[in-house]
């Protein structure tokens, strides 16, 4: 197989090659734009084609930011959720994706795309928490801008290196595409075991939300901490008797409560991720009787429903 083709071909349309591959990437679909914009910046001979080709990362980006900005403004949690399902690793919830926003601020829409997992997410996040939208294109287009223009000047310093590999690869294509799928089965097989053994932590006692209506209407009703985010508690208000809490704090946060009073966590993750490892982390502080609630918030407004009719 010779990619020499391919390369000429990236040099012919290398400004619709990096806006299509960096749009499809932050439209969440599995399609690594890095490569392709340190290519990129391999072959721009002059700072006019390099030049495009940032604008065209920008505008890629702008666009399916925009467009998630919008399903989050418009649907709220209900995209982050959906965003998060869509992850292997369970860890990659709403709750901390959405408490990571709330601590950077805009800052956090800057830095998004050199952090994995986070680039996605992030502007539904700004879109459900209404983030003004001047202030949303600026700081993500700040982002994407810092981004691109750092992986393609990176492929431009390392240009003579970059189009060494290329001949190597155009040589023996066959070990090359081998090594990248290797490459790639790794990765994902590292993401089922970290899933895996996220499923192992989790065998543990939760309770239902029939149960926990019974404990909250009993003489010594369990504490409950409620791991939602300042979107969906914006949204939907708080539950009654509930304490906000968040996974850093957690520790001060219960701090005062004696440690053999039952408590339940909540949250609204994919798979209870944030209660079960919130209900792990109170374990290791010696607090005797600790259970996620089935379900999460979800399971818990199918209850109260089910009670209204």
């Amino acid at each position: 197989m010779d990619i020499a083709p391919l390369t000429e071909a990236l040099q012919r349309d290398a400004v619709w090659v990096v806006f299509v591959n960096v749009l499809l990437q932050q439209l969440g679909l599995p399609i690594p734009a890095v490569p392709t914009l340190l290519i990129a910046g391999s072959l721009a001979g002059a700072f006019g084609p390099a030049a495009q080709m940032l604008m065209a990362a920008v505008l890629a980006s702008l666009i399916a930011d925009g467009f998630w900005y919008s399903a989050g403004r418009a649907f709220g949690y209900r995209v982050l959720s959906g965003l998060c399902r869509l992850s292997i690793n369970p860890g990659s919830c709403v709750s901390e994706t959405e408490g990571r926003f709330m601590r950077w601020g805009a800052w956090s829409l800057v830095i998004a795309k050199f952090v994995p997992g986070f680039s996605t997410v992030a502007p539904p996040i700004a879109g459900s928490l209404r983030m003004p939208l001047a202030g949303f294109m600026a700081a993500a287009g700040l982002g994407a801008a810092l981004w691109a223009g750092a992986a393609l000047l990176g492929g431009w310093l390392l240009r003579a290196q970059l189009q060494s590999v290329l001949a190597v690869m155009s040589r023996h294509a066959g070990t090359a595409i081998a090594v990248i799928a290797a490459g790639l089965g790794a990765g994902l097989a590292w993401k089922l075991w970290q899933r895996h053994r996220f499923k192992q932590l989790a065998v543990m006692p939760y309770i239902t939300p029939v149960e926990l209506m019974a404990a909250l209407e009993s003489d010594t009703p369990p504490l409950l901490l409620d791991f939602r985010g300042a979107a969906l508690l914006a949204q939907t208000g708080p539950i009654a008797g509930a304490t906000p809490a968040h996974m850093d704090d957690l520790p001060r946060t219960v701090s005062h409560w004696p440690r053999d009073r039952p408590v339940v966590t909540l949250c609204a993750c994919p798979d209870d991720a944030t209660a079960v490892r919130a209900a792990l982390s109170l374990m290791k502080l010696r607090y005797t009787s600790v259970r996620p609630l089935k379900g999460g918030y979800d399971a818990w407004l199918r209850h109260l429903d089910q009670q209204a009719r």
